[in-house]
């Protein structure tokens, strides 16, 4: 890599160990460039700033409450947080893959009985942060099942058994109550919250109605959007609705499911009106990829993932009065089950450390891309992942962080938080695109180095990823230049964020202390310290000279950087 440049302002951010710049370079050099001039009228869109999971119970414990708070800093947006299981018949026991708040009982005439205590503490917790809830509809209470079963064992994807209530994935044997239900809980919603307020969410109903979630018929789903439609708007008219969060949209059944669905929207008699069609206000679908272990080694595979979301823009393109609504992909992952340990799952290895990270800095720019080449309009994309209160320490879990200490994944989405104002192409030689990753993902001999940028009035923000499926970490760090053109000052202060093995990284921390189960206060410490996102060097005032610096460095495979411009 040439590290000279006529009239340019040199800066040079990074000086790796010995070890790292004495090794034979087989990377290809990577130069990125950004023009600040190029600057578009399209703001940064933070389709990032979505989270779920499976169990609504964790949210106001302990390490979720941390856990949320840290979220709620790391974005300039509101983040919207979606949840299974908000009115599942239960004592609000938190397990694995579960969750219950008893919203909904009926007394020993049949009569309802509304209880919104728990399900009131899950939205407080968010609401208190400046969180919003992306609220579900479901699953079915036991009063109202049409098929009610009593406690059985229930295989945990931890291989735990444990008591559930199974009911809770049949249509109602009612449907007016079920409407009932609806209209009470929204109508509560508006009068603890408030109108404007609770008019800011997205509400939906189910979760992947075409596989086990849902015990039904597809148009048992659509009778019961009808009614749950219906109800919430009756309660608050302007309330945003929408579904219906559809499996891996490449999967046949999943896309039949989808497709159907969507043209009972547009066509359909309306179960509850008798009318024409049905109100929707956005689209949902999933989205998951597939790691394996091949030779005792992790492979990802991102191009799987990126695949089902572009069929997904794909099908809701093709019906010409929807394109336009917002689609939020309500999970969109490198696999399909948060909940199943690594231990027992070895194709989950990845989630501790970088190659989740870097997974995720080089997924998301690409979601955006399809959707521009689709059409179509990509509001959010939800991490399916969270904590899971009490377990071994990273025990890898698809989570953001464990026993209240955030993973190097965590990190990237600090530094998407930092990119702000609007969108500045970036040219650059790398070796993929956006629909190469996706038609045969990275799983060539170059991994996949490429950036993204972003400029305000008086800021400019880099993010460079270096990403492979193999988890693979004894290759070279790939040479980078990343060149920033029309700089408006001719003084910056620069700063560069690093997730790798040594910055930004507790799971290395924890392997340096002998992967402790129960540390000490002073070793909780350090890795509380150790996942917090780190700078390399120090931030530094530059003298620039004809509007440009050039930046070279060296980014470690699986390391992401953010280089960030304040002037």
């Amino acid at each position: 890599m040439n590290l000279k440049a006529k009239s340019y302002c040199l800066i040079i951010l990074v000086v790796f160990t010995g070890s790292v710049i004495q090794a034979q370079h087989t990377a290809k050099d990577v130069s990125i460039e950004v023009d600040l001039s190029k600057r578009t009228n399209e703001p940064v869109k933070a389709i990032w700033a979505w989270f779920g999971y499976d169990e609504p119970n964790y949210t106001y414990m302990k390490d979720g409450k941390k856990l949320l708070s840290e979220i709620a800093a790391l974005s300039p947006v509101p983040v919207f947080v979606r949840a299974h299981h908000l009115l599942v018949t239960g004592k609000g026991t938190n397990a694995l893959k579960w969750g219950s708040t008893n919203a909904y009982t009926e007394d020993a005439n049949g009569n309802p009985v509304y209880d919104w205590t728990i399900v009131d503490s899950i939205f407080d917790t968010y609401i208190q942060r400046g969180m919003k809830p992306m609220a579900q509809f479901g699953f079915m209470p036991e009063a109202l099942s049409s098929n009610p079963q009593s406690d059985s064992f229930q295989t945990t994807p931890a291989k735990e058994k444990v008591y559930h209530y199974m009911g809770w994935a049949y249509p109602p044997k009612d449907y007016k109550k079920w409407a009932d239900l609806v209209y009470e809980w929204v109508k509560h919603c508006v009068e603890r919250y408030g109108k404007q307020e609770v008019e800011s969410w997205y509400w939906e109903l189910w979760n992947e109605p075409d596989i086990s979630y849902w015990k039904g018929t597809t148009e048992e789903y659509i009778k019961l959007y009808d009614y749950t439609a219906e109800a919430a708007k009756r309660a608050l008219p302007a309330l945003k609705i929408g579904g219906p969060e559809t499996t891996n949209p490449g999967g046949d059944n999943a896309a039949k499911f989808l497709i159907t669905f969507l043209e009972h929207v547009v066509n359909g008699k309306n179960y509850v009106t008798g009318k024409k069609g049905s109100p929707l206000d956005f689209i949902t679908f999933h989205a998951k990829g597939q790691p394996k272990v091949i030779n005792d080694t992790v492979w990802m595979n991102i191009g799987v993932q990126l695949k089902h979301i572009d069929k997904g823009f794909q099908i809701i393109a093709s019906f010409p009065t929807l394109k336009s609504l917002p689609i939020i992909i309500g999970e969109s992952d490198p696999e399909g089950c948060a909940a199943c340990p690594a231990d027992i799952y070895p194709n989950n290895g990845y989630r501790n450390g970088t190659l989740y990270s870097s997974y995720t800095a080089a997924s998301f720019p690409r979601k955006l891309e399809m959707a521009k080449n689709r059409g179509v309009n990509l509001l959010g994309a939800v991490t399916w992942a969270f904590e899971f209160e009490g377990q071994p320490w990273f025990r890898g879990f698809r989570d953001l962080a464990t026993n209240g200490v955030d993973k190097p994944v965590l990190n990237v989405f600090r530094m998407f938080g930092q990119m702000e104002g609007n969108t500045i192409p970036v040219s650059s030689n790398a070796t993929y695109n956006y629909a190469s990753v996706r038609d045969s993902s990275v799983r060539g001999n170059q991994p996949d180095v490429n950036g993204i940028a972003s400029a305000g009035n008086r800021s400019a923000s880099i993010l460079i990823w270096n990403y492979h499926d193999k988890n693979d970490l004894n290759v070279p760090a790939s040479p980078v230049t990343v060149s920033v053109k029309r700089i408006p000052s001719k003084k910056i202060l620069l700063t560069h964020y690093r997730i790798d093995q040594e910055h930004s990284n507790s799971y290395t921390a924890w392997l340096k202390m002998g992967s402790p189960q129960n540390p000490t206060s002073e070793q909780y410490a350090a890795l509380e310290k150790a996942g917090q996102l780190e700078i390399m060097g120090s931030p530094q005032w530059v003298t620039i000279k004809n509007g440009i610096a050039v930046i070279p460095f060296y980014l470690p495979r699986q390391g992401v950087s953010l280089i960030k411009m304040v002037w």
